[in-house]
């Protein structure tokens, strides 16, 4: 007997807490988001990345801009093999939705030029990571790896600029040409005369301390949301003859690098550093143009 005097007590209980579950908003509204594991707590969700495809890579690089980029290529007689370098090779990919890339060589009398661009589409996996910000760790990372030196200052108290110099131009469309200087000159400045930071940048091998500011490898800040150039002699020393310049920018989820390489065959002759840059930066814009159309 003495049991059934708590029972009132739990019955009221157990109704004021069934009246709290089933009250609902005052609008009579549900949360058919809401976290199954924590009720009337909305499931986070974050938008997928601006890109689904990526363009075709071989096809994305327009002939005008390829003779720009690897002169010898013209030069090439037989019709066959001239459009078999036009063409490019296609990297081997397993999922061309999530990477695809393109190589191109042609020698020349003067040099063996090298191309290479690849574009990466990010998808993270993590329900609460977007592709964006997925894409942005892993550029920083990218970054990282390329050990960029410290901005170098100028003697005007600034720091380089990233805007390519208009010595020569890519357009945006893929059979437009780019102006490009004969082969081993430097760009000019007013009057017609080399410009002096064409002549300091055609050094031998000098490490970033001694490299000009305007080509020192460095962060751009005008090349899709974040991007970075990096300039790299193959050797040091009075033999070098190759270099590398690396141009890799991210534009929302995807991921774009281009590798510029060419070897002199003049001992002890690098190609000019401002001209490849110059180069490769205006097909990177390209290529940033191509995707937000």
């Amino acid at each position: 007997m003495q049991r059934k005097a708590y029972v009132p007590g739990v019955a009221a209980l157990l109704a004021a807490l069934l009246a709290g579950c089933t009250g609902g908003s005052e609008g009579g509204a549900t949360a058919d988001d809401s976290n199954p594991g924590q009720p009337g707590v909305a499931t986070e969700t974050v938008e997928p990345g601006k890109y689904r495809t990526l363009p075709e890579p071989c096809g994305v690089v327009g002939d005008k801009t390829l003779d720009a980029l690897l002169p010898g290529i013209e030069e090439i007689t037989d019709e066959e093999q001239r459009e078999k370098a036009y063409a490019g090779e296609p990297t081997l990919a397993y999922d061309t939705d999530r990477k695809v890339g393109c190589r191109w060589k042609v020698e020349s009398a003067e040099a063996t030029d090298h191309l290479f661009v690849d574009f990466e589409r990010v998808v993270s996996y993590d329900g609460a990571v977007s592709d964006d910000s997925e894409a942005e760790r892993l550029f920083a990372q990218q970054v990282e790896a390329a050990d960029l030196p410290e901005p170098v200052v100028s003697d005007s108290g600034s720091a380089a600029s990233d805007s390519p110099s208009g010595s020569s131009s890519l357009s945006a469309g893929a059979g437009e040409s780019m102006d490009a200087g004969p082969s081993g000159e430097p760009p000019t400045g007013a009057g017609g005369t080399p410009s002096s930071s064409a002549s300091a940048s055609s050094s031998t091998g000098a490490s970033p301390d001694e490299t000009p500011a305007e080509v020192q490898p460095r962060l751009l800040d005008d090349l899709g949301d974040e991007a970075f150039v990096d300039d790299e002699p193959g050797n040091s020393g009075p033999t070098a003859t190759r270099r590398t310049v690396t141009v890799a920018f991210r534009t929302s989820n995807v991921m774009v690098t281009i590798e510029y390489a060419e070897q002199s065959a003049t001992l002890g002759v690098v190609p000019d550093s401002e001209e490849m840059q110059d180069k490769a930066r205006k097909l990177a814009s390209q290529l940033a143009d191509s995707l937000s159309g």
